[in-house]
């Protein structure tokens, strides 16, 4: 069954996911896992793209963004595909798309969800087991929404402002959050969410 067009307006948070086609490695080493946060950064602002949350795997990517202009996922993530297929052939030769055909979006519908997909997304390298702590890894936006960390990368969302009236009241609910631990229900809703692009809302809003 082919899957349903997406049609996203302006003011959609969406979590977005990539993986590598066929399951290959993605970033090879930190100066690939650099060169791609650049390219984030260039085309996020082109695709009028706020991006709030990101981690970096070896051979996929998350991203949490809300978009300025309607359907503009589309063309931030065309964009993106297209830079890095052109250094991958550079240096490492081969043809074709590093990526899969189509990448995955899950439209967050709840200010809720929208901080526990944040969360989600902030612990792939704890779940992969690469690291103890969120903190311990450096391919992610955790450093910054998490301990303060510069990233110029980012665009705060008002619902993760809300959590303080100042940086360090902030910071410190943000971190708090992360003792809690996630239900097995939460997690098989993003999944389910992101597999199927579908719709991640609160029950009273379904």
């Amino acid at each position: 069954m082919p899957r349903s067009l997406r049609n996203y307006p302006a003011g959609t948070c969406l979590h977005l996911v990539q993986r590598g086609n066929n399951g290959q490695v993605c970033f090879h080493d930190d100066e690939e896992r650099r060169r791609f946060l650049a390219l984030l950064k260039e085309h996020s602002l082109k695709s009028d793209c706020d991006i709030h949350a990101y981690v970096l795997m070896s051979n996929h990517f998350h991203l949490l963004v809300t978009l300025r202009a309607q359907n503009c996922q589309a063309s931030f993530m065309k964009s993106l595909a297209q830079r890095t297929s052109r250094w991958r052939h550079v240096r490492h030769g081969g043809t074709g798309t590093m990526w899969d055909s189509r990448y995955h979006s899950s439209q967050i519908d709840s200010a809720a969800y929208l901080l526990l997909c944040q969360r989600y997304i902030e612990l792939n390298p704890v779940r992969a087991r690469m690291v103890d702590f969120a903190g311990a890894y450096r391919w992610s936006s955790y450093r910054a929404n998490a301990e303060g960390k510069e990233d110029e990368l980012l665009r705060p969302h008002p619902v993760y402002l809300d959590l303080g009236i100042d940086v360090l009241g902030r910071l410190r609910a943000y971190r708090a959050l992360f003792d809690l631990p996630f239900s097995e229900k939460d997690l098989e809703r993003i999944r389910f969410a992101i597999k199927g692009d579908a719709t991640l809302r609160s029950a009273k809003n379904r």
